[in-house]
């Protein structure tokens, strides 16, 4: 399986130097707090959330068992629609399919609606290595481009900036990309969105090729979904000539009842909205409105293997929401660019390894990166037991790698401990009379551990002893 891979360290290393960014961690505090006290608000509206939930899980689950059979179905609406169907094993394979679709086009731009897909596989830079340049349209896509920077969340992709830096990079990079940034730009929301409106609109309007995601495809119909809050999206989906459409395989879902709960879930959990501002759906091509030429992608890239787990499967109900990343202490201290994936957050904690393996020291750190406080789990909209699947994965990257020495010889002094009563009870006694002799700072390879925590105090007495004394004085 080919994917793309950063080649970054492991996350505690990367997360160590995000931590001492006092301004990165204000700017996320003060966003990831503001948007999920508006979720919360949002969702209490709803009397039936928790029945929303349950269902969304169910339909996910359902589809998933039975994936090959909805998206043949998928497959068969889209061709009978007018559309053409392309299936990609992998990032190379994906990014080989659409480079030349757009070749043939005979095209060297594109544009492009905000896609977690394609962040995953790497198509701007592969694109870029064929010739040819891809133009992010969302605005804070634009932001993080226009930076020479990387996205740090699902949904806001350049949380990590502030007003004031945002200012800074118009000022600076637009003239390179185009129209340059207006005289005195000032960092006034209305002033930086009518500059990326001016920057943008001449992209739109002579554009012959846009390359998407999407949210979600029905497969009764072969319709594919976009939601967003900007406009710019639907820009993308009707104005070119060409439309090309790369979507992960279990954005399927069976009908458009369905759809339903989903339209329902996905803007109260990511915006705090009650609907989408910008629902956009598209079957196929129709003569006289919208692309006159339509391709969509199907993207594997691991996600066969993610669905042989029983456990981990449950990562792919995900869809793309942010909740999760918005409530995580880790997130909210790390950032996203820690999680060296387009996934951040705890999402990115349990699909990123699954889709790319645990071979790299990055990825087999991930499923480390949390808390395990539940607070994820709490939020997600479709119920994924984000923290048991992170205990899950740790457990598969403790079989691959085999842990540390010292970890495996305690390990094993343990179970030898507590095969045997005596023994147990012998040791017991032995750390209790020996108590005061123990460092609060362990030596060696611990030392880490006891860093930031000291050691637990051995009480008095065990347990054992403690009940046979106060029953022996009762009597």
């Amino acid at each position: 399986m080919s994917v793309v891979s950063l080649g970054m360290p492991a996350f505690p290393t990367t997360a160590e130097s995000a931590t001492r960014d006092a301004q990165l961690r204000h700017n996320l505090r003060n966003a990831t707090h503001t948007i999920r006290d508006k979720r919360a608000h949002a969702v209490a509206e709803l009397a039936d959330w928790a029945e929303l939930r349950a269902a969304g899980a169910a339909i996910k689950d359902r589809t998933l068992r039975h994936l090959d059979h909805y998206l043949v179905e998928l497959e068969i609406a889209v061709t009978r629609a007018g559309g053409q169907v392309h299936w990609a094993s992998d990032a190379a394979e994906a990014n080989r399919i659409v480079t030349e679709l757009v070749r043939a086009t005979g095209e060297t731009d594109v544009v492009k609606v905000k896609s977690m897909a394609t962040q995953e596989i790497g198509l701007n830079e592969a694109l870029a290595d064929a010739g040819i340049t891809a133009y992010e349209t969302d605005l804070a896509e634009l932001i993080v481009q226009l930076g020479d920077d990387r996205p740090s969340h699902i949904l806001v992709p350049a949380i990590h900036r502030n007003r004031a830096e945002i200012r800074d990079i118009f000022r600076q990079a637009m003239g390179r990309w185009g129209r340059p940034a207006p005289e005195g730009l000032t960092d006034r929301p209305g002033d930086l969105a009518e500059a990326a409106r001016l920057h943008l609109r001449e992209r739109f309007l002579t554009a012959k090729v846009a390359v998407s995601g999407a949210n979600f495809m029905v497969a009764e119909t072969g319709t594919l979904v976009v939601v967003e809050s900007e406009g710019n999206g639907r820009m993308c989906l009707t104005l070119p000539e060409t439309l090309i459409s790369v979507v992960g395989i279990e954005k399927v879902v069976p009908t458009w009842q369905d759809l339903e709960v989903y339209l329902q879930l996905l803007p109260r959990s990511s915006t705090a909205e009650r609907m989408n501002p910008y629902t956009s759906t598209w079957t196929g091509c129709t003569e006289g409105d919208g692309p006159r030429q339509f391709h969509l992608v199907l993207l594997d890239n691991g996600r066969t293997a993610t669905l042989a787990d029983e456990v981990g499967r449950q990562a792919l109900r995900c869809i793309r929401c942010s909740a999760c990343l918005n409530v995580c202490p880790v997130y909210e201290r790390a950032g996203g660019h820690a999680y060296g994936s387009a996934y951040p957050g705890p999402i990115g904690a349990i699909l990123t390894p699954q889709l790319r393996g645990i071979a790299s020291a990055l990825d087999a750190s991930l499923p480390y990166a949390s808390s395990l406080c539940g607070a994820c789990y709490e939020v997600c909209p479709v119920a994924i037991d984000i923290p048991e699947v992170l205990v899950h994965l740790r457990e598969r990257v403790v079989e691959r790698s085999r842990g540390h020495l010292g970890e495996r010889a305690a390990m094993r002094a343990a179970r030898w401990v507590l095969q045997d009563p005596d023994r147990l009870r012998r040791a017991q006694r032995m750390a209790a009379r020996t108590r005061r002799l123990h460092p609060k700072r362990l030596p060696g390879p611990g030392a880490a551990w006891t860093d930031t925590r000291d050691t637990p105090q051995v009480p008095a007495e065990s347990f054992r002893d403690w009940w046979r004394r106060t029953q022996e004085e009762e009597r």
